[in-house]
Protein backbone atom coordinates (compact mmCIF):
# COMPACT_ATOMS: atom_id res chain seq x y z
CA UNK A 1 0.00 0.00 0.00
CA UNK A 2 1.30 3.43 -0.97
CA UNK A 3 0.90 5.87 1.96
CA UNK A 4 -1.45 8.86 1.64
CA UNK A 5 -2.80 7.65 -1.71
CA UNK A 6 -6.56 7.77 -2.35
CA UNK A 7 -7.60 5.38 -5.10
CA UNK A 8 -10.53 6.17 -7.37
CA UNK A 9 -13.64 4.17 -8.12
CA UNK A 10 -15.56 4.60 -11.36
CA UNK A 11 -18.11 6.65 -9.40
CA UNK A 12 -15.35 9.17 -8.61
CA UNK A 13 -14.69 9.56 -12.33
CA UNK A 14 -18.38 9.96 -13.16
CA UNK A 15 -18.75 12.62 -10.46
CA UNK A 16 -16.59 14.89 -12.68
CA UNK A 17 -18.11 13.76 -16.00
CA UNK A 18 -21.05 15.63 -17.53
CA UNK A 19 -22.90 13.08 -19.63
CA UNK A 20 -24.61 14.29 -22.77
CA UNK A 21 -26.73 12.52 -25.34
CA UNK A 22 -24.96 11.71 -28.65
CA UNK A 23 -21.55 12.47 -27.13
CA UNK A 24 -18.91 10.30 -25.47
CA UNK A 25 -16.60 11.95 -22.94
CA UNK A 26 -13.19 10.72 -21.78
CA UNK A 27 -14.73 10.15 -18.36
CA UNK A 28 -16.85 7.41 -19.90
CA UNK A 29 -13.93 5.63 -21.59
CA UNK A 30 -10.88 6.01 -19.30
CA UNK A 31 -9.92 3.02 -17.19
CA UNK A 32 -10.33 3.06 -13.41
CA UNK A 33 -10.17 -0.01 -11.17
CA UNK A 34 -9.90 -0.36 -7.39
CA UNK A 35 -11.08 -3.97 -7.15
CA UNK A 36 -7.64 -5.36 -6.31
CA UNK A 37 -4.27 -4.26 -4.95
CA UNK A 38 -2.83 -1.29 -6.82
CA UNK A 39 0.33 -3.22 -7.68
CA UNK A 40 -1.77 -5.91 -9.39
CA UNK A 41 -3.99 -3.42 -11.23
CA UNK A 42 -1.05 -1.38 -12.58
CA UNK A 43 0.72 -4.54 -13.68
CA UNK A 44 -2.28 -5.97 -15.51
CA UNK A 45 -3.98 -2.93 -17.06
CA UNK A 46 -3.62 -2.53 -20.81
CA UNK A 47 -3.53 1.26 -20.42
CA UNK A 48 -0.20 2.87 -21.37
CA UNK A 49 -0.64 6.02 -19.30
CA UNK A 50 -1.33 6.18 -15.56
CA UNK A 51 -2.55 9.59 -14.42
CA UNK A 52 -2.48 10.60 -10.76
CA UNK A 53 -2.65 13.85 -8.83
CA UNK A 54 -0.55 15.43 -6.08
CA UNK A 55 -2.80 18.21 -4.75
CA UNK A 56 -0.34 19.71 -2.28
CA UNK A 57 1.36 23.05 -1.75
CA UNK A 58 3.63 22.00 1.13
CA UNK A 59 6.71 22.10 -1.12
CA UNK A 60 5.83 25.59 -2.29
CA UNK A 61 5.35 26.82 1.29
CA UNK A 62 8.63 25.15 2.24
CA UNK A 63 10.17 27.50 -0.34
CA UNK A 64 8.30 30.43 1.25
CA UNK A 65 5.90 30.72 -1.70
CA UNK A 66 2.16 31.39 -1.89
CA UNK A 67 -0.04 28.34 -1.31
CA UNK A 68 -2.55 27.15 -3.90
CA UNK A 69 -0.85 24.44 -5.95
CA UNK A 70 -3.14 21.95 -4.21
CA UNK A 71 -6.14 23.23 -6.21
CA UNK A 72 -5.04 22.32 -9.75
CA UNK A 73 -5.85 18.59 -9.68
CA UNK A 74 -9.63 18.72 -9.32
CA UNK A 75 -9.78 21.63 -11.77
CA UNK A 76 -7.86 19.49 -14.28
CA UNK A 77 -10.18 16.50 -13.80
CA UNK A 78 -13.25 18.67 -14.34
CA UNK A 79 -11.87 19.73 -17.74
CA UNK A 80 -10.04 16.59 -18.86
CA UNK A 81 -12.80 14.07 -18.16
CA UNK A 82 -15.20 16.13 -20.26
CA UNK A 83 -12.96 16.17 -23.33
CA UNK A 84 -14.63 14.36 -26.24
CA UNK A 85 -13.53 10.75 -26.69
CA UNK A 86 -13.03 10.41 -30.44
CA UNK A 87 -10.59 9.33 -33.15
CA UNK A 88 -8.16 12.06 -32.06
CA UNK A 89 -8.05 10.89 -28.43
CA UNK A 90 -9.92 8.07 -26.72
CA UNK A 91 -9.67 6.97 -23.11
CA UNK A 92 -8.79 3.35 -23.81
CA UNK A 93 -5.08 3.80 -23.06
CA UNK A 94 -5.62 6.08 -20.04
CA UNK A 95 -5.90 4.91 -16.42
CA UNK A 96 -6.93 7.36 -13.69
CA UNK A 97 -5.41 6.02 -10.48
CA UNK A 98 -6.33 8.64 -7.86
CA UNK A 99 -4.50 11.29 -5.86
CA UNK A 100 -2.29 11.81 -2.83
CA UNK A 101 -3.86 13.43 0.22
CA UNK A 102 -1.53 15.28 2.59
CA UNK A 103 -4.14 17.62 4.11
CA UNK A 104 -3.97 16.18 7.64
CA UNK A 105 -0.21 16.63 7.80
CA UNK A 106 -0.52 20.25 6.69
CA UNK A 107 -3.18 20.91 9.34
CA UNK A 108 -0.92 19.49 12.04
CA UNK A 109 1.98 21.68 10.92
CA UNK A 110 -0.22 24.79 10.93
CA UNK A 111 -1.47 23.98 14.43
CA UNK A 112 1.81 22.94 16.05
CA UNK A 113 4.27 25.38 14.45
CA UNK A 114 4.12 28.68 16.31
CA UNK A 115 6.13 30.90 13.94
CA UNK A 116 6.61 31.20 10.18
CA UNK A 117 10.18 29.98 10.57
CA UNK A 118 9.02 26.87 12.43
CA UNK A 119 6.44 26.21 9.71
CA UNK A 120 9.08 26.40 6.98
CA UNK A 121 11.28 23.93 8.88
CA UNK A 122 8.32 21.58 9.41
CA UNK A 123 7.21 21.83 5.78
CA UNK A 124 10.73 21.01 4.55
CA UNK A 125 10.84 18.02 6.85
CA UNK A 126 7.49 16.73 5.60
CA UNK A 127 8.48 17.16 1.94
CA UNK A 128 10.78 14.18 2.55
CA UNK A 129 7.70 12.06 3.37
CA UNK A 130 6.02 13.30 0.19
CA UNK A 131 9.19 12.33 -1.69
CA UNK A 132 9.01 8.77 -0.39
CA UNK A 133 5.33 8.30 -1.26
CA UNK A 134 5.56 9.79 -4.76
CA UNK A 135 8.78 7.88 -5.50
CA UNK A 136 7.04 4.61 -4.64
CA UNK A 137 4.13 5.40 -6.98
CA UNK A 138 6.33 6.42 -9.91
CA UNK A 139 8.57 3.39 -9.41
CA UNK A 140 5.54 1.06 -9.47
CA UNK A 141 4.26 2.54 -12.71
CA UNK A 142 7.58 2.68 -14.57
CA UNK A 143 8.73 -0.80 -13.59
CA UNK A 144 5.54 -2.03 -15.27
CA UNK A 145 6.54 -0.15 -18.44
CA UNK A 146 3.74 2.40 -18.15
CA UNK A 147 4.13 6.18 -18.33
CA UNK A 148 3.19 8.20 -15.22
CA UNK A 149 1.42 11.49 -15.86
CA UNK A 150 1.66 13.56 -12.67
CA UNK A 151 -0.58 16.58 -12.14
CA UNK A 152 -0.55 19.23 -9.45
CA UNK A 153 1.57 20.14 -6.46
CA UNK A 154 4.86 21.99 -6.41
CA UNK A 155 8.00 21.51 -8.48
CA UNK A 156 9.40 19.66 -5.45
CA UNK A 157 7.74 16.52 -6.82
CA UNK A 158 10.18 16.45 -9.74
CA UNK A 159 12.77 14.88 -7.40
CA UNK A 160 10.74 11.78 -6.43
CA UNK A 161 9.51 11.51 -10.04
CA UNK A 162 13.11 11.35 -11.28
CA UNK A 163 14.20 9.01 -8.49
CA UNK A 164 11.19 6.70 -8.81
CA UNK A 165 11.48 6.50 -12.61
CA UNK A 166 15.22 5.79 -12.46
CA UNK A 167 14.69 2.96 -9.98
CA UNK A 168 11.66 1.57 -11.82
CA UNK A 169 13.14 1.62 -15.31
CA UNK A 170 16.56 0.23 -14.41
CA UNK A 171 15.84 -2.01 -11.43
CA UNK A 172 16.62 -5.24 -13.27
CA UNK A 173 19.57 -3.98 -15.29
CA UNK A 174 22.72 -4.42 -13.22
CA UNK A 175 24.86 -2.92 -16.00
CA UNK A 176 22.88 0.34 -16.10
CA UNK A 177 23.09 3.10 -13.51
CA UNK A 178 19.69 4.03 -12.11
CA UNK A 179 19.69 7.45 -13.80
CA UNK A 180 17.44 9.24 -16.24
CA UNK A 181 17.64 12.56 -18.07
CA UNK A 182 15.28 15.49 -17.62
CA UNK A 183 13.91 18.42 -19.66
CA UNK A 184 12.24 21.30 -17.82
CA UNK A 185 10.34 24.22 -19.34
CA UNK A 186 10.55 26.71 -16.50
CA UNK A 187 11.39 30.33 -15.69
CA UNK A 188 13.51 29.06 -12.79
CA UNK A 189 15.85 26.06 -13.04
CA UNK A 190 14.92 24.41 -9.72
CA UNK A 191 18.59 24.18 -8.77
CA UNK A 192 18.73 26.09 -5.50
CA UNK A 193 20.97 24.95 -2.63
CA UNK A 194 20.33 21.74 -0.69
CA UNK A 195 19.06 23.64 2.34
CA UNK A 196 16.19 21.23 2.95
CA UNK A 197 13.67 19.89 0.46
CA UNK A 198 11.32 22.35 -1.21
CA UNK A 199 9.97 23.40 -4.61
CA UNK A 200 13.11 25.33 -5.53
CA UNK A 201 15.70 22.56 -5.46
CA UNK A 202 14.39 19.22 -6.84
CA UNK A 203 16.91 18.99 -9.69
CA UNK A 204 19.84 19.85 -7.42
CA UNK A 205 18.89 16.95 -5.12
CA UNK A 206 18.30 14.60 -8.07
CA UNK A 207 21.73 15.50 -9.45
CA UNK A 208 23.64 15.27 -6.18
CA UNK A 209 21.91 12.01 -5.19
CA UNK A 210 22.90 10.45 -8.53
CA UNK A 211 19.47 9.80 -10.07
CA UNK A 212 19.66 12.43 -12.82
CA UNK A 213 22.27 12.28 -15.55
CA UNK A 214 21.61 15.07 -18.08
CA UNK A 215 19.37 18.05 -17.42
CA UNK A 216 18.27 20.84 -19.74
CA UNK A 217 16.14 23.80 -18.62
CA UNK A 218 14.37 25.89 -21.26
CA UNK A 219 13.18 29.48 -20.84
CA UNK A 220 15.02 30.37 -17.61
CA UNK A 221 14.58 34.08 -16.77
CA UNK A 222 17.89 35.88 -16.23
CA UNK A 223 16.27 38.19 -13.66
CA UNK A 224 15.56 35.27 -11.33
CA UNK A 225 18.77 33.27 -11.74
CA UNK A 226 20.97 33.53 -8.60
CA UNK A 227 24.66 33.96 -9.41
CA UNK A 228 25.59 30.89 -7.35
CA UNK A 229 23.10 28.74 -9.26
CA UNK A 230 24.33 30.16 -12.57
CA UNK A 231 27.93 29.28 -11.74
CA UNK A 232 27.08 25.77 -10.53
CA UNK A 233 25.05 24.97 -13.65
CA UNK A 234 27.61 26.40 -16.07
CA UNK A 235 30.35 24.31 -14.45
CA UNK A 236 28.36 21.06 -14.61
CA UNK A 237 29.11 19.22 -17.87
CA UNK A 238 25.81 17.34 -17.71
CA UNK A 239 23.61 20.41 -17.34
CA UNK A 240 22.57 22.90 -19.99
CA UNK A 241 20.00 25.68 -20.09
CA UNK A 242 18.68 28.23 -22.53
CA UNK A 243 17.42 31.50 -21.12
CA UNK A 244 14.15 33.17 -22.05
CA UNK A 245 16.17 36.19 -23.13
CA UNK A 246 18.36 34.16 -25.50
CA UNK A 247 15.22 32.79 -27.17
CA UNK A 248 12.88 35.78 -27.29
CA UNK A 249 15.04 38.90 -26.77
CA UNK A 250 18.42 38.10 -28.34
CA UNK A 251 16.89 35.52 -30.73
CA UNK A 252 19.89 33.20 -30.67
CA UNK A 253 17.46 30.29 -31.11
CA UNK A 254 13.75 30.29 -31.74
CA UNK A 255 11.52 28.43 -29.32
CA UNK A 256 11.25 25.17 -31.27
CA UNK A 257 15.01 25.15 -31.87
CA UNK A 258 15.51 25.48 -28.10
CA UNK A 259 13.22 22.51 -27.46
CA UNK A 260 14.98 20.51 -30.18
CA UNK A 261 18.31 21.31 -28.54
CA UNK A 262 16.99 19.88 -25.25
CA UNK A 263 15.63 16.68 -26.81
CA UNK A 264 18.88 16.20 -28.73
CA UNK A 265 20.94 16.59 -25.58
CA UNK A 266 18.87 14.01 -23.68
CA UNK A 267 18.10 11.51 -26.45
CA UNK A 268 20.53 8.87 -25.13
CA UNK A 269 18.29 7.84 -22.21
CA UNK A 270 14.80 7.85 -20.78
CA UNK A 271 13.80 11.44 -20.10
CA UNK A 272 11.43 12.97 -17.57
CA UNK A 273 9.37 15.82 -19.02
CA UNK A 274 8.66 18.78 -16.74
CA UNK A 275 6.52 21.87 -17.29
CA UNK A 276 6.15 24.48 -14.57
CA UNK A 277 2.81 26.13 -15.30
CA UNK A 278 3.93 29.38 -13.67
CA UNK A 279 6.20 29.99 -16.64
CA UNK A 280 3.16 30.39 -18.93
CA UNK A 281 2.04 34.01 -19.24
CA UNK A 282 -0.74 35.03 -16.85
CA UNK A 283 -1.31 31.49 -15.56
CA UNK A 284 -2.26 31.41 -11.91
CA UNK A 285 0.45 29.99 -9.65
CA UNK A 286 2.68 30.85 -6.72
CA UNK A 287 5.18 32.49 -9.08
CA UNK A 288 2.98 33.80 -11.91
CA UNK A 289 4.59 35.94 -14.60
CA UNK A 290 3.22 38.59 -16.99
CA UNK A 291 6.11 37.85 -19.36
CA UNK A 292 6.56 34.18 -20.16
CA UNK A 293 5.86 31.62 -22.83
CA UNK A 294 2.39 31.56 -24.38
CA UNK A 295 -0.13 28.72 -23.98
CA UNK A 296 0.41 27.92 -27.67
CA UNK A 297 4.17 27.52 -27.12
CA UNK A 298 3.49 25.29 -24.10
CA UNK A 299 1.30 23.10 -26.31
CA UNK A 300 4.02 23.00 -28.98
CA UNK A 301 6.49 21.94 -26.30
CA UNK A 302 4.22 19.07 -25.26
CA UNK A 303 3.80 17.94 -28.85
CA UNK A 304 7.53 18.10 -29.63
CA UNK A 305 8.91 16.35 -26.55
CA UNK A 306 6.28 13.59 -26.77
CA UNK A 307 7.45 12.70 -30.27
CA UNK A 308 11.19 13.32 -29.88
CA UNK A 309 12.03 11.89 -26.43
CA UNK A 310 12.15 8.48 -24.82
CA UNK A 311 9.57 9.28 -22.15
CA UNK A 312 10.09 8.34 -18.51
CA UNK A 313 7.24 10.45 -17.11
CA UNK A 314 5.31 13.71 -17.57
CA UNK A 315 4.97 16.19 -14.69
CA UNK A 316 2.91 19.40 -14.81
CA UNK A 317 3.19 21.44 -11.63
CA UNK A 318 2.82 24.79 -9.82
CA UNK A 319 -0.50 25.76 -11.44
CA UNK A 320 -3.45 26.79 -9.27
CA UNK A 321 -7.18 27.32 -9.62
CA UNK A 322 -7.15 29.34 -6.38
CA UNK A 323 -4.31 30.90 -4.39
CA UNK A 324 -4.31 31.47 -0.65
CA UNK A 325 -4.16 35.22 -1.27
CA UNK A 326 -7.61 35.03 -2.87
CA UNK A 327 -6.71 35.09 -6.57
CA UNK A 328 -8.86 32.76 -8.67
CA UNK A 329 -8.62 31.38 -12.20
CA UNK A 330 -11.31 29.39 -13.99
CA UNK A 331 -9.00 28.40 -16.87
CA UNK A 332 -6.10 26.60 -15.15
CA UNK A 333 -7.70 23.16 -15.32
CA UNK A 334 -8.62 23.56 -18.97
CA UNK A 335 -5.07 24.67 -19.82
CA UNK A 336 -3.61 21.58 -18.11
CA UNK A 337 -6.17 19.44 -19.94
CA UNK A 338 -5.04 20.83 -23.31
CA UNK A 339 -1.39 20.16 -22.44
CA UNK A 340 -2.03 16.57 -21.33
CA UNK A 341 -4.22 15.93 -24.37
CA UNK A 342 -1.51 17.26 -26.69
CA UNK A 343 1.08 15.03 -25.05
CA UNK A 344 -1.11 11.92 -25.28
CA UNK A 345 -2.07 12.50 -28.91
CA UNK A 346 1.52 13.12 -29.98
CA UNK A 347 2.95 10.16 -28.08
CA UNK A 348 0.24 7.84 -29.43
CA UNK A 349 0.98 8.92 -33.00
CA UNK A 350 4.70 8.44 -32.46
CA UNK A 351 4.35 4.93 -30.98
CA UNK A 352 1.98 3.78 -33.75
CA UNK A 353 4.20 4.98 -36.61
Amino acid sequence: MIPHFKRYHKDDIFSFTHLRKYETKLGETVKCDSSAELEKIVGETTAKYIIFGIPEDIGVKANMGVGGADTAWSSFLEAFLNVQSNDFLSGEDIFIAGHFDFKEAQKLINVNAATDEEKVIAFRSFVRKIDDAVEEMVKLITQNKKIPIIIGGGQNNAYPAIKGAAKGLFKADLLQLAQINCINLDARPGFQATEGRHSGNPFRYADEDGFMNKYCAIGVHENYLPQTVWVDMVNNLFIDFITYEDIFIHEKKNFIQAVAHATGLTEDNYTGIELNLSTIENTLGSDATPCGITPLQARQYMNFVATDSKIAYLHLCEGAARLENGEISSSTGKLISYLVSDFLKAHERMTKN
